[in-house]
């Protein structure tokens, strides 16, 4: 039998707290700055700030973040 329409979003928003939950346990706990990265599959990964792929990850997003903020003058 399937399920029915409104327990697919209650769990879909339960997930969405329950990562938000983790989230802030994470910062109260290290307070150490940390780059995620979601993968195709659904999987994810943290990566620290002083790791050397998490201050590649941070100098990636650095210039993203440049690149993005620079408006064409019109």
């Amino acid at each position: 039998m399937p399920p029915k329409p409104h327990r697919i979003l209650l769990d879909r928003v339960s997930g969405y707290a329950d990562e938000a939950a983790a989230y802030m346990r994470r910062r109260r706990v290290s307070r150490q700055p940390f780059a995620r990265l979601y993968y195709p599959n659904g999987r994810s990964g943290d990566h620290a700030g002083d790791s050397a792929a998490g201050a590649e990850l941070f100098a990636a997003a650095g210039r993203l973040i440049e690149v993005a903020g620079k408006r064409p003058k019109a």
